[in-house]
């Protein structure tokens, strides 16, 4: 992450030349959003392959029956994958002998993005019925919405008609927002793919599911002021000062496997797990959504929906650009 300007650099009236630099590429990631929403289509497999919907959700719904930890898993993957390069199942990419993965890099290593093999098992049923016509990369972005809706969130129509990348990223993977930003650095980060501090807000409610290593929250509960006492005391017997990088903790411990509004209210207590839920609610930009989705959960659930969109928009390959992958974890030879 670039460095951010001191408060005396920040307040230095900005030059005119500048203005128009900024403006335009404001201007051009729109024009790119809008590119993107135009070649993407809810319909787009209603003639090549209708099944796919279905297909979809059957794997789902066993797999989050198995373990409800697999639809927090599947969730990540559609965010890792669309904040490096788009939504073009990069991350989905093997490792091989000459060219790294998105897998092992950045906060990607160590295990903690899995559910590889549950997008597998769709791919064979998609291929089964409709060989060579749905892309990876939609099976993630229908994945993802079915992940949310069975643990108990809403539901979306998702823009389809994404190709599949012939490269992973591993330098990109390295550059995802990690669990120590601070809010401006979470916003910026998110402007940079054209995602608003609305879309920020609402996104990160996906941590009302899912769990969390000791390595990623120990700073947060053990040095930073903005955390209820309570709560840091009982994380600290999860994790311990030193030592137990490993250990999980639920990232919302009241409904840790219901998708709801109960993050935000954890926030507002105080009870966020990682520096960077907390920053959410700390008397700043966001808090008035906090608010918001914490008293109204249809608020929520309608700002997901349409951030997930706006998430799935980001730089798609589309037409004749990249491929349609036979097997996600390989491109095709």
């Amino acid at each position: 992450m670039a460095a951010f300007p001191s408060v005396s650099a920040a307040r230095t009236r900005p030059r005119p030349i500048l203005l128009l630099v900024l403006a335009a590429s404001v201007v051009a990631v729109a024009v790119l959003a809008r590119g993107a929403r135009a070649q993407l289509s809810a319909g787009f497999y209603s003639a090549s392959c209708p099944t796919v919907h279905g297909a979809v959700r059957q794997v789902m719904s066993q797999a989050v029956l198995n373990d409800t930890r697999t639809g927090a898993a599947i969730l990540r993957l559609f965010f890792h994958d669309c904040f490096v390069n788009g939504c073009d199942a990069s991350l989905l990419l093997d490792d091989t002998a000459t060219t790294p993965g998105e897998k092992s890099s950045g906060p990607n290593a160590g295990g903690s993005t899995f559910g590889f093999d549950v997008i597998d098992n769709i791919k064979t049923q998609v291929e089964a019925a409709c060989p060579g016509i749905v892309s990876c990369a939609d099976i993630l972005a229908l994945a993802a919405r079915d992940s949310v809706n069975l643990l108990g969130g809403p539901s979306w129509a998702v823009p389809l008609g994404r190709r599949d990348a012939t490269a992973p990223d591993p330098d990109g993977a390295r550059t995802l927002p990690g669990p120590d930003l601070d809010l401006a650095a979470l916003v910026s980060a998110f402007a940079a793919k054209g995602l608003t501090s609305r879309d920020l807000a609402a996104l990160s409610g996906a941590h009302t599911v899912g769990m969390a290593r000791c390595v990623q929250f120990r700073t947060h509960v053990y040095c930073d002021a903005n955390v209820s006492p309570a709560f840091a005391s009982q994380q600290r017997q999860l994790c311990p000062a030193s030592g137990g990088d490993a250990s999980l903790a639920p990232l919302d411990p009241l409904t840790p496997n219901e998708f709801d509004n109960g993050y935000y209210r954890n926030l507002m207590s105080g009870a966020g797990l990682l520096r960077s839920d907390q920053e959410l609610f700390n008397n700043g930009a966001v808090d008035s959504l906090v608010r918001l989705y914490s008293a109204n959960p249809a608020a929520f659930s309608a700002d997901f929906a349409a951030s997930m969109i706006n998430l799935g928009n980001v730089s798609p390959l589309t037409g004749a650009s990249g491929e349609i992958r036979l097997d996600c974890r390989k491109v095709n030879s």
